[in-house]
């Protein structure tokens, strides 16, 4: 159902806390998500989960390192890396091949909510596979801090691991498919690069020759950004489109916060007044 063309009345009215707790969720999503892990019902599991990371990040994490020396975990790394350079080209394969190589993303794609379709089936898998990678990624961050990184652990790395997985789990309850699979086709893109990157990284002084392309990277995501807010205000404009703006003006918003990031971050890193800083975000 649109959540433009919903009736709101049953939100505003005297309602049981079981209601906001798991009620409410159910009434406007996709039904076909509520079955995958996280998606029955609210995004508590997911908020319970974002919140762990922050204390981690913010309290535990340091406490935990006081007086420890720093973890030696290059050969953990390099397999956490090669996984996900595995797993990101995976999900782009195969949004190339579900999505008509992205241009079903590209406009106002109507989705199919038989769930009887084995296409929508492996669409679901490659949407909610996405969406669980985005918990593997806070391994970024806890890598950081057992080997005490502080220094990368910027505040554009925390706030965009901590947004993403909670704007990833709205898209998949409640509309998933059409344009909003456009941010996992271009940033399953986005992540093979970048985590050959890192993975490359790992081997040390003898390949950083080699890796001179580190400022591209930003300026990807940066494009990435560009794409996903280009899309979404090409969809408000559409005539007789049906999808649900919320999630284009959503979109909008996410986007041009993590442009603005990225950009700032782009100009500290590598403009000429200012020394190069390590990059380490998704």
């Amino acid at each position: 159902m649109s959540l433009a063309i919903v009736n709101w009345s049953p939100l505003l009215s005297n309602k049981s806390f079981n209601f906001y707790y798991y009620d409410m969720w159910q009434l406007y999503d996709d039904p076909r998500s509520t079955s995958w892990p996280f998606f029955k019902g609210g995004p508590w599991s997911t908020l319970a989960i974002i919140a762990s990371y922050l204390y981690f990040v913010r309290v535990f994490g340091p406490e935990l390192m006081k007086g420890r020396n720093a973890y030696d975990l290059k050969k953990l790394i390099l397999m956490y890396n090669v996984f996900m350079v595995l797993i990101s080209l995976w999900m782009f394969t195969e949004a190339c091949l579900l999505l008509n190589w992205g241009l079903d993303t590209w406009g106002c794609q109507p989705v199919n909510q038989n769930s009887n379709d084995p296409i929508e089936d492996r669409k679901l898998l490659l949407g909610w596979t996405f969406f669980i990678t985005k918990f593997i990624e806070l391994s970024d961050t806890v890598f950081f801090i057992l080997r005490k990184k502080y220094s990368q652990l910027s505040g554009l790395h925390v706030i965009h691991h901590s947004m993403v997985p909670i704007l990833v789990w709205i898209g998949f309850k409640f509309l998933p498919g059409g344009a909003n699979a456009f941010f996992l086709y271009i940033n399953s893109l986005v992540h093979v690069i970048m985590y050959c990157y890192y993975a490359l990284s790992t081997f040390g002084p003898s390949v950083q020759p080699y890796l001179w392309w580190k400022k591209y990277l930003t300026k990807l995501q940066i494009i990435q950004f560009v794409l996903i807010i280009t899309n979404s205000v090409r969809l408000l404009f559409l005539p007789n489109c049906s999808a649900p703006k919320a999630f284009s003006y959503l979109s909008i918003v996410n986007a041009a916060l993590f442009l603005v990031l990225f950009a700032s971050f782009y100009r500290q890193s590598y403009s000429h007044r200012h020394k190069p800083t390590k990059l380490h975000t998704n």
